[in-house]
């Protein structure tokens, strides 16, 4: 029985080591203007416009489309696809504004799922008010099954706004904001619990009887646009879009720790998952959202303009000199 995220397929640390791998090897960086500033290993790319920089992110759908493709519901995806881009945009403080697709098919969809696709992609617009510029579409039969969809976004921010973490203090306030679900991320180990237990995605969810498991897999990814008004009303010292490898992701903002006493409560998706495969309580965080989507790292002062304008939000924890713990939990 699949136990972790690796012994399914993924294996965060190794694709840390891939990712520095890439970034080692590209030593040039454009000169004067438009020249990128120094974020390495944030949310997103900077470029410097002058008083203006232009912020950048390009993500995908991941394994979620074969949950789409096996249950022939596609109008939903296209939101995940803008939300893993756009979210990633608000963690340095920017406003998204455009987007440009890619689909790879590998020969399999036909016109009618395209445009389903769009209707999603459509609907992901509307929610982080961008417009979808371009795109592109590839036919690649021997390389993708069924098929692929990722997208980049370019954002604004004024130069002097840019949330990079550096101004986060030992005492500032962590709080949570709930995700919609599983979102778009650890849906390899999702699915290979789905399939060593024998179920279908089209069986009724045990939790929610009303809904079938590929529906509950299909919730979209919430869109946090809500953070651009916290942004202009609050002092924000940090931001984090949590998706792939879970709370560590944290570890992008400071060096500095993560005390999660409070931390929201999971939605019965991951507790269901977690039964299924007998998934240790640090590998689910390490591996999903676990009910929290995004992070607001403000002074105290700031937390209860945060939670009026966020109203689901809630104080989950604090920052303290190292380490990362969920409740017992080290994260180390």
């Amino acid at each position: 029985m699949v136990k972790t995220y690796a012994e399914a397929g993924v294996d965060i640390d190794k694709e840390h080591t891939i990712v520095s791998s890439i970034v080692d090897a590209i030593d040039f960086q454009r000169k004067g203007f438009g020249a990128s500033l120094p974020l390495k290993g944030h949310y997103a790319g900077i470029i410097d416009m002058g008083r203006w920089a232009l912020a950048l992110t390009t993500d995908g759908v991941g394994s979620k489309v074969l949950i789409a493709h096996s249950v022939g519901k596609y109008d939903t995806i296209g939101i995940d696809c803008i939300a893993m881009n756009v979210n990633d945009l608000y963690c340095v403080g920017a406003e998204p504004i455009a987007f440009v697709d890619y689909l790879a098919i590998g020969g399999e969809l036909v016109p009618e799922v395209a445009s389903e696709i769009g209707v999603g992609l459509a609907r992901g617009a509307e929610l982080s008010n961008i417009s979808i510029v371009g795109g592109e579409t590839a036919m690649l039969p021997e390389i993708v099954t069924p098929f692929d969809l990722a997208g980049t976004c370019v954002g604004l921010v004024e130069k002097n706004s840019i949330i990079d973490g550096s101004n986060i203090e030992i005492g500032d306030a962590l709080i949570g904001i709930p995700s919609s679900g599983l979102h778009s991320n650890g849906y390899t180990l999702a699915r290979k619990l789905i399939e060593e237990n024998d179920y279908s995605y089209n069986d009724p969810t045990p939790f929610a009887p009303d809904r079938s498991i590929g529906e509950v897999f299909l919730e979209p990814t919430r869109i946090y646009s809500e953070v651009l008004k916290v942004i202009k009303n609050c002092e924000v010292h940090g931001l984090a879009h949590i998706t792939g490898g879970g709370i560590t992701k944290l570890r992008r903002l400071t060096e500095l720790g993560f005390q999660i006493s409070s931390p929201l409560k999971p939605q019965p998706v991951f507790g269901w998952l977690q039964e299924l495969g007998g998934v240790d309580e640090e590998e689910m965080f390490r591996t999903f959202n676990m009910g929290m989507g995004f992070m607001v790292v403000c002074p105290q002062k700031e937390v209860s303009t945060v939670l009026d304008i966020i109203k689901d939000a809630k104080v989950v924890g604090s920052i303290v000199e190292e380490g990362i713990t969920v409740g017992s939990i080290s994260m180390e």
